[in-house]
């Protein structure tokens, strides 16, 4: 069964599960949400459990929450710590890479853009920087868990992207998550996937214009 990615011509939440995707070398399609209507159809066929997107067909399933389906594929191709106390170490570290990450999301949507990046650079990177600089000094196969690439990892990388798309050299103070970056930027797959044409640009006011359209 071919894999289909269901959400916008855009990052947002479809771009973990992308990321996810491109981590684990699963090919996948996708498909657009064109308008209001396309996503009513969605709701109206019982296809999104919660009402919402991204939406991934995959083993036979309709799987939504983009958590669930970036963990989906963590389990299913062992991106999720070998032992037991790995294991929820991954989960731990994850989880806290997604609050950095979702620190991101509001840039280009919300109305106080400016003030929310000034809370990321004043608060967050403060926050979480040393955190994630602490746990690499940590282990020193250059990953967050073991000696292999995690959902952690690739939740954090995208939240450095997000990171140095938005404040260029905010890493530098931070040689540990720089090296990171580059480390997991350098893979094969994920570097592949950001240099070929389903990795997304950052949000234009078209866009934005049209997510909101189809979500009003």
């Amino acid at each position: 069964m071919a894999v289909e990615l269901t959400y916008f011509e855009g990052r947002g939440l479809g771009e973990s599960v992308r990321f996810m995707l491109a981590a684990t070398g699963t090919e996948f399609t996708e498909t657009f949400l064109k308008d209001k209507a396309h996503l009513t159809t969605l709701r109206s066929d019982g296809d999104l459990m919660f009402m919402q997107v991204p939406m991934l067909k995959i083993d036979g399933l309709k799987l939504v929450q983009s958590m669930a389906i970036c963990r989906h594929l963590a389990r299913k191709h062992g991106m999720d710590g070998k032992t037991l106390e790995d294991k929820a170490r991954v989960d731990m570290i994850n989880e806290g890479a997604r609050d950095f990450l979702t620190k991101f999301f509001p840039i280009g949507f919300a109305p106080n853009t400016e003030a929310i990046k000034e809370d990321i650079k004043n608060k967050h990177f403060v926050r979480f920087l040393p955190i994630f600089e602490k746990l690499l000094a940590e282990n020193a196969s250059g990953y967050l868990v073991g000696d292999g690439l995690t959902i952690a990892d690739v939740t954090l990388f995208e939240a450095l992207l997000n990171a140095e798309d938005n404040f260029p050299g905010c890493l530098d103070k931070s040689p540990k998550v720089k090296a990171f970056k580059a480390k997991i930027g350098s893979l094969p797959r994920i570097k592949a996937y950001l240099e070929g044409p389903q990795r997304k640009s950052p949000p234009t006011p078209e866009y934005v214009k049209h997510a909101m359209s189809v979500l009003s």
